[in-house]
């Protein structure tokens, strides 16, 4: 059996006729009082699913799909709807939306504006791992390879109406946190959680919750937690990276079983340019190399990871699927691409509803260009240019 999975998204609250992100994720929440998979957020204007814990991606994609619909379900009767992006085209910045709890209101005491602008939305994804030993050890060893997970999932170009000329726009937000970007390098669990403890006892946070690191071990979980990632419009990018995801989670443990074999070569002070440059221009320009630290295409880098992680994918029985939903993803550009056409003929609002529309399973969707470069090479029916039985068929629904 696969090693099982689990995905946390983030979906912001809009007002359907405005398109203005709202702090009214209470109303909505309160619709689905009977529902503990979902909660509230820092802002008012999000609300987080936890996913059940799975081993098929077709069974995530489902979970997935089901979720948004019943979410969808509990936003319209109030005349609002709900979208998974990075950031939305139409928000304003006010202090005093924060969630009543104590620790959000900690929160915006201590971290004020940055707090305030924390309108962003992620995707995150959990991995089972045998122990925190091991999470801590494949935690420094997946990290140059989550660049091109964030350039997947990149859905946020616009900010307060206004086009940022980035593709995460949330990444760059984001980075404010004191505790976010790039972890460091640990060779044990307790190496890792004195560090954690003593950010705690310096007062630059207040909780080990608040360790925001692009991946993490979880703190009540035996996983390892993926949070690089803008939540994605389309359900199937977010299957694809946690597709990619526990492959590089497996194909580091399995690496890190061999001989000899070392966590990582603890050079890390790359990491955040590297981020930087996925945030900027996603699949639709160069991303850092993670083999080589010297940039090219994005296709030819994730085409490359494909290769790379191929004996973990098909192990997992993903490997046609997931090549399938690479060369589709590719095929359609990044969201934040996708967006930022729509908005340049349609405007604002257009955009707003694409963005609705994607997150519902809906088709408005542009017209895809043609798929960048040459595929990865697949089997079966993947090889011939259409969905293999059963997995794929699901995914593309």
């Amino acid at each position: 059996m696969a090693v099982r999975i689990g995905v946390e998204e983030e979906f912001h609250v809009l007002d359907i006729e405005s398109g203005l992100l709202v702090p009214r994720a209470g109303e909505v929440l309160g619709r689905l009082r009977r529902r503990p998979d979902f909660t509230a957020e820092l802002q008012q204007s999000a609300v987080e699913w936890n996913s059940r814990v799975h081993s098929s991606l077709d069974s995530l994609h489902a979970d997935i799909v089901k979720a948004r619909l019943r979410l969808d379900a509990a936003a319209s009767p109030l005349g609002l709807a709900v979208v998974a992006a990075g950031t939305v085209p139409l928000a304003r910045v006010a202090s005093g939306d924060t969630t009543a709890d104590p620790r959000y209101r900690h929160m915006a005491d201590e971290y004020r504006q940055v707090a305030d602008e924390h309108l962003v939305c992620s995707a995150q994804v959990h991995v089972d791992v045998p122990d925190r030993d091991t999470a801590v050890r494949i935690m420094c060893a997946v990290s140059p390879w989550l660049p091109p997970l964030l350039a997947l999932s990149a859905s946020s170009p616009f900010w307060l109406g206004a086009d940022t000329g980035y593709a995460s726009w949330r990444t760059m937000l984001w980075q404010r946190w004191p505790t976010s970007g790039p972890a460091g390098c640990f060779t044990r669990a307790e190496d890792y959680d004195a560090a954690v403890s003593g950010l705690v006892r310096s007062g630059a946070i207040s909780d080990p919750g608040m360790v925001y690191y692009d991946v993490r071990p979880s703190d009540h979980q035996r996983t390892l937690e993926l949070r690089i990632c803008d939540a994605c419009p389309r359900a199937e990018t977010v299957v694809l990276v946690a597709g990619l995801f526990r492959a590089l989670v497996e194909d580091a443990r399995a690496r890190l079983e061999q001989p000899g074999a070392q966590d990582c070569d603890g050079r890390h002070e790359g990491l955040r340019a590297a981020n930087w440059r996925a945030a900027r221009t996603a699949l639709e320009g160069p991303l850092v190399d993670p083999a080589t630290g010297l940039p090219a295409p994005a296709p030819a880098v994730l085409r490359a990871m494909l290769r790379r992680l191929r004996p973990a994918l098909e192990a997992a029985g993903d490997w046609d699927t997931v090549c399938v939903l690479m060369e589709e993803t590719l095929a359609r550009g990044s969201a934040a691409h996708r967006l930022r056409g729509v908005v340049e003929e349609e405007g604002l609002l257009a955009g707003v509803e694409t963005l609705v529309e994607e997150t519902r399973g809906g088709r408005r969707q542009r017209p895809a260009p043609a798929a960048a470069g040459r595929p990865v090479a697949t089997t079966g029916a993947a090889r011939a240019g259409g969905p293999a039985p059963g997995r794929q068929a699901t995914l593309r629904g």
